[in-house]
């Protein structure tokens, strides 16, 4: 009895992390669009800001550096897929409009779901099949006045459905390796994402190198180191409860990141934000609250 509510309490402490994580990856369009006004072109600002955030972050697994090297498999699989997702995000956000990238991603409990199904065993309760319900719906309905189904319509939205499917795969590897430290995690998920950054330069369009002014490099360089203190603690918040809640689970909470990043976009960027935009997030928001008081 003890240690099923100790695990109820643990699953909904971690799923309110969670929430706060993906509010926090709502507003991560607005450092993107800063650094891209910058001259950091392309995937530069994630590249840029996720190197700031390995400078930090090597000091805090330093004295697990014997542990994480024998999980290393099991680090560069959940890593790959992690680091990958929010690396295609990052570059999406520069590609396509803010409110595609974040809503194409969030086609994610579908895979989320089938992914649970298929390698954990899961069932659809009630609650899992309204919150599905709830959670594509509010997707649907913010993407009908663009066509209805929203089908990728240039790179950056192929990105961000493709960022989807990845960050579905890699909470599962995450949920099948929860024994392994969160830093180590972490750090796995930023190697992922600079890699694939890196190498995304070769196939994208566009310039390989960042256009900045002599005389803003100073500024540009204080600006990525100061940004490792919004990516960490966001990434954090992301990954430790990723190891503790099902793919599916992780895919419905993550939602928040919706509701703020269509705020902010029609508030910051000059997007569309009507009554379409307000009912597909009160649905989306639905899903998460019935995500979270599911037992």
């Amino acid at each position: 009895m003890v240690s099923s509510e100790m695990q109820h309490n643990d699953t909904m402490r971690a799923s309110l992390v969670l929430v706060v994580g993906g509010m926090m990856w709502g507003l991560y369009w607005i450092p993107v669009r800063f650094f891209f006004d910058l001259g950091l072109t392309g995937p530069w600002p994630g590249i840029a800001m996720y190197c700031s955030a390995l400078l930090f972050l090597f000091p805090l697994v330093w004295r697990d550096r014997q542990a994480l090297a024998s999980q290393w498999k099991d680090l560069v699989l959940s890593g790959m897929f992690t680091g990958a997702a929010f690396s295609m995000y990052s570059i999406s956000l520069v590609y396509t409009d803010v409110v595609r990238s974040i809503l194409l991603f969030y086609l994610t409990p579908i895979w989320g779901t089938l992914l649970g199904l298929i390698f954990l065993k899961e069932g659809l309760g009630p609650r899992r099949i309204i919150g599905l319900v709830c959670g594509l719906g509010g997707l649907f309905v913010v993407l009908g006045g663009a066509g209805g189904f929203p089908l990728p319509q240039n790179i950056g939205d192929w990105l961000a459905l493709a960022s989807g499917i990845c960050w579905a795969l890699g909470t599962l590897g995450l949920y099948r390796t929860r024994n392994i430290a969160p830093s180590g995690q972490v750090l796995a998920f930023v190697l992922g994402a600079v890699a694939l950054s890196v190498l995304s330069l070769a196939f994208l369009p566009g310039p390989i190198t960042p256009h900045i002014a002599g005389p803003d490099t100073t500024k540009v360089l204080g600006f990525v180191l100061l940004s490792a203190l919004y990516i960490l603690p966001m990434t954090f918040m992301t990954i430790w409860p990723a190891t503790r809640l099902s793919p599916a689970r992780v895919g419905l909470l993550l939602m928040s990141e919706v509701v703020v990043g269509l705020a902010s976009a029609a508030a910051l960027s000059g997007e569309h934000f009507g009554i379409r935009e307000l009912l597909g997030a009160i649905l989306i928001v639905s899903a998460a609250v019935l995500e979270i008081v599911r037992k």
